[in-house]
């Protein structure tokens, strides 16, 4: 039997604009989702067939490995993803299927490549994670700035920024994933391993734009491509000027989560104020977007060495065309060589990548 796409959470905001990317592309996808006449109306809209599963509950694991087979390649936008992830990555694993997701939050990011990764190795399958917008650009701008620097680099930095209407840009699903990362730690690349720290714990400018530290996958793939690397700085500029506000926010909420039962308090609270799934910026407002991605390498004395510069379209509709372009590549066995948690140059080549990114959106500019 020839391998299929599922696409889990088709209804979503995310997972919508992914499966018309699909059908754009002349793609069959499996439609998968929680609500039978949501999900139904959207699959009979683009002729595609449509599935029920739920990322909640005893039986959700069972409900999405059904809809599998060995050799599929599982596509899930269903967040946010600490709270619901975790169900389609163990399908896919257990089903033997290549997986992808559109998340950007680094607790889940790091249970992927630490958890999931070793049982995804051992099945023969890919866990290809935050393979939007977060984090696909930054990988592809850093390992093109490595490659340029070559040996002598030993840190990268890689920023994100966001023109137009920044409110405006945010879908339900991106704030409430947002909100709950507040109790949440995250982490960083330095000294040559990864340790724990808080997100927004640093900032710092990119051509005098302030950006907050973030934990991505680039702090987990970039090392693997470039082992001389000792520092990896991935930096997120969509907030401007509140950048400072919420670095000290961060402070506030890592000593207020140390008193037991806080962390879950605020994760509750969260959720309940601020809920997923309520639909995203429109396809105006989204073509007043731009993206930028900037990659600044250096060696050991702090001499920058190699500068790339991406830009292109907005954040959603980037998502959708490499989540589409991921997908179909995975499904045509167009992944190199490889098993386990891995970072997007790792699964497809660099050049690969850069054409891939380029069709999704996104180019080089210098």
């Amino acid at each position: 039997m020839a391998a299929r796409i599922v696409l889990f959470g088709a209804t979503g905001f995310t997972g919508e604009l992914t499966a018309r990317a699909l059908a754009a592309r002349g793609a069959a996808p499996l439609l998968a989702g929680r609500d039978a006449r949501r999900v139904g109306a959207l699959a009979a809209e683009l002729g595609l067939e449509a599935a029920t599963a739920d990322a909640a509950g005893p039986g959700a694991e069972a409900s999405i490995a059904a809809l599998l087979s060995a050799g599929d390649v599982l596509v899930s936008t269903v967040g946010p993803f600490v709270r619901w992830g975790e169900p389609a990555v163990r399908a896919a694993i257990a089903g033997g299927a290549h997986f992808l997701d559109s998340t950007g939050e680094p607790p889940y990011i790091r249970e992927v490549f630490a958890r999931h990764g070793p049982r995804a190795a051992d099945a023969g399958v890919m866990l290809l994670t935050a393979m939007g917008y977060d984090y696909v650009p930054g990988n592809l701008a850093a390992a093109l700035a490595l490659r340029e620097a070559g040996p002598d680099a030993v840190r990268v930095d890689v920023g994100y920024f966001v023109s137009g209407d920044r409110a405006g840009q945010f879908s339900g699903g991106t704030r409430a994933s947002a909100a709950g990362m507040l109790a949440e730690p995250a982490y960083a690349f330095r000294d040559g391993r990864l340790v724990s720290q808080r997100g927004a714990k640093h900032v710092r400018s990119f051509d005098g734009r302030p950006a907050i530290s973030v934990g991505a996958t680039e702090q987990f793939a970039l090392p693997r491509l470039h082992p001389g690397l000792r520092e990896v700085g991935v930096w997120l500029g969509w907030f401007g000027p509140a950048s400072r506000p919420l670095q000290a926010l961060s402070v506030a909420t890592a000593l207020a989560t140390r008193v037991p039962g806080v962390r879950g308090a605020i994760t509750a609270t969260a959720g309940r104020l601020v809920r997923g799934s309520t639909g995203g910026p429109e396809a105006a407002t989204r073509a007043q977007a731009r993206s930028e991605i900037v990659a600044i390498t250096s060696d050991e004395a702090g001499r920058d060495l190699a500068t790339v510069r991406l830009e292109g379209a907005s954040p959603y509709d980037f998502t959708a065309g490499m989540l589409a372009w991921g997908a179909l590549r995975a499904c045509d066995k167009g992944l190199r060589p490889g098993r386990g948690a891995l970072g997007p140059v790792e699964a497809y080549g660099l050049d690969e990548l850069e054409s891939g990114v380029a069709e999704a959106g996104i180019r080089r500019t210098c």
